[in-house]
């Protein structure tokens, strides 16, 4: 099975029910990919819900998910590298928590779902692999 980061603007869309290509590839291939996370999607996801029940529900999700936990220095620093070399080619990524989450993407081979037009940006100008839908 593939694994495949799922990234915070898919989760989004994911539980609120917002019917996008990334949000219903997600719904439709649970049982034939392994989604993995890492800790930026959780803390991005989490901090976006508003209910207590909800946190509990949304939390105990991801607990069930494959988890990333590469070296987080390291990763800072080529997720700076990477926002620079991004910014160099032309392109202002507009929230920097992407070049970090590409990074994790990267670094373990996996692919990338995503809603967010900057990771196109980012694939274009690294080894980011997105999933293609």
């Amino acid at each position: 099975m593939d694994i495949v980061l799922v990234d915070t603007s898919v989760w989004i869309n994911f539980f609120k029910a917002v019917e996008t290509k990334s949000s219903l590839f997600l719904k439709d291939n649970l049982s034939n990919i392994i989604v993995a996370t890492c800790p930026v999607i959780i803390q991005e996801v989490l901090q976006g819900v508003l209910s207590d029940r909800e946190f509990r529900t949304v939390s105990s999700y991801f607990n069930a998910l494959t988890k990333f936990s590469n070296n987080p220095y390291e990763l800072a620093l080529d997720a700076a590298r990477l926002y620079r070399d991004i910014r160099k080619a032309g392109f202002i990524i507009r929230k920097p928590n992407d070049c970090l989450i590409a990074c994790y993407a990267i670094k373990n081979n996996v692919r990338l779902l995503h809603d967010d037009k900057d990771f196109y940006h980012i694939a274009m100008n690294s080894d980011l692999q997105v999933q293609l839908i």
